[in-house]
């Protein structure tokens, strides 16, 4: 008998007293959980937002849709970016105003070559504002995983305030859980056993939010 079937034995067994009509685990557990914690305005929720991604090291822009290029323009310029990685669905004149050479993620691109890339210009599916935490999918407009874990510089639009929620209940709601997803709550970073923060380990060293609404 191999430890599977000994474990499905086991599990049976202990199922036996448990009446044919009873309730689906689903139903039976209640999960009436809180969606949010206290009540806020939109606004007071978008300040939430760049308050906790502040607080985990993320530079935190805000403008409007008109300002969105020249503002992304000037973070590349100042981050001194020549060349600027592109996930093929991201919007054509968010990167209109930038002199940075822009390079389409590519399947066949190697780690290494990515490196050698200096940013990367995503969107995001959701952004939860109790956790300050950017929530991707590999949409159109984000990529693959891998190019938002590379690149030294990460910039990332929020859609406000579609694209912003209060929990993660509520951003749970929101994203399919069959997608390749990534949680980002502020630039990676990592400490040893003596609490020396490093960052950019396991992911971008700098990252930087633009509220954009």
């Amino acid at each position: 008998m191999s430890s599977r079937d000994l474990i499905l034995g086991r599990v049976r067994a202990a199922l036996t007293d448990v009446p044919a009509d009873d309730l689906p685990y689903e139903r039976a557990v209640q999960r009436g959980y809180r969606q949010e914690h206290g009540e806020r305005t939109l606004a007071e929720t978008v300040d939430l937002l760049a308050e906790n991604l502040a607080d985990y090291r993320a530079i935190v822009h805000r403008t409007d849709e008109a300002g969105l290029p020249e503002l992304l323009a000037r973070l590349l310029a100042e981050h001194g970016t020549r060349s600027v990685l592109v996930p093929r669905g991201l919007p054509p004149h968010w990167l209109a105003a930038s002199a940075a050479e822009q390079i389409q993620d590519r399947a066949e691109d190697t780690p290494r070559e990515l490196d050698r890339i200096a940013s990367v210009v995503t969107g995001c599916a959701v952004a939860v504002a109790e956790t300050g935490t950017l929530v991707l999918d590999g949409g159109p407009d984000q990529g693959r995983r891998r190019i938002t874990l590379v690149p030294d510089h990460h910039i990332c639009v929020v859609r406000v305030p579609e694209q912003v929620v209060s929990s993660v209940p509520q951003a749970l709601g929101r994203i399919d859980p069959t997608r390749p997803l990534t949680w980002i709550s502020g630039p990676s970073a990592t400490s040893d056993i003596e609490l020396d923060r490093v960052e950019g380990v396991h992911g971008p060293r700098r990252l930087e939010v633009i509220l954009a609404g």
